[in-house]
């Protein structure tokens, strides 16, 4: 997790951009960056986001 941007707002356009062009979901995401999947949700939702996983981003 430590190579993933630390600010919430770049953090978010950075996953949101890998899995639409890299992953399939969160889940293949977190697995392939080594990252956990909480830590990532916690981060985003101070801002609003949650994961969707039918459109497979944080919307």
């Amino acid at each position: 997790m430590d190579q993933l941007p630390k600010d919430p707002v770049i953090l978010l356009s950075y996953i949101n951009t890998q899995l639409r062009d890299f992953y399939p979901s969160l889940e293949e995401f977190c697995g392939a960056r080594d990252a956990e999947r909480s830590v990532i949700e916690a981060a985003l939702a101070p801002l609003g986001y949650t994961y969707d996983a039918e459109k497979n981003q944080f919307v």
